[in-house]
Formats: structure tokens, sequence, C-alpha cells
């Protein structure tokens, strides 16, 4: 079903551009299918608002290699995409502290 999921998406980005849709369009496209919440993130890891980054990568270092372990892709980009967006919403706290002072 995963593999479905991608060939349609694929398919629906070489018909956009086929359709004469702006290249800024289809890199919209990309990057929504790509954004998941925060509190998704740090639910499907595990984690608090509290936590640490390194916990935060240990928690992500386990279920990235338990579910690389079990085949399951689905559950390893979910848990890949949680850790993207947990890093994200770091850099962008770092940034803000750092510029504030």
């Amino acid at each position: 079903m995963a593999r479905a999921l991608v060939q349609a998406y694929r398919q629906a980005l070489m018909n956009a551009s086929k359709n004469g849709v702006t290249q800024e369009a289809a890199q919209n496209i990309r990057r929504a299918t790509k954004i998941m919440a925060e509190p998704e993130a740090r639910q499907i890891l595990g984690v608090t608002e509290r936590s640490s980054w390194e916990e935060i990568l240990q928690k992500y270092d386990t279920l990235f290699e338990k579910n690389a372990k079990n085949g399951s892709f689905y559950l390893q980009s979910k848990v890949h995409r949680a850790k993207e967006c947990l890093d994200m919403e770091y850099r962008r706290q770092a940034e803000h502290t750092t510029g504030s002072q």
C-alpha cells in the first residue's frame, strides 16, 4: 500500500509538470506531504516538550532500528519525519534564544 501511495504521488507530480504547474507549486506539494505537527512528532517518539535533544535522538535511534529489523518502512518513515519535525522546532527555539540576546 505504501508503494502504491508513493507511485500515485510521483504520478501526480509528473501530471502537474505536464499540465503547466509551476516548479514552485510542485515544491509546495512535496513540502506539504512531509510536514508533521509537533504534537504528533512528540507522540510518535514518546517525548515531551521538556525532553532534551539527546533524549529525542536516543528514542529516534531505538525506534528506527526496531522498525528496520521488523521491516516496517511506513513506521520507520514516520519516526524519521517525527525527528525532522522536532529538529526544525529545536533549531527555531535555538535561533530565537540566541537572536533575542
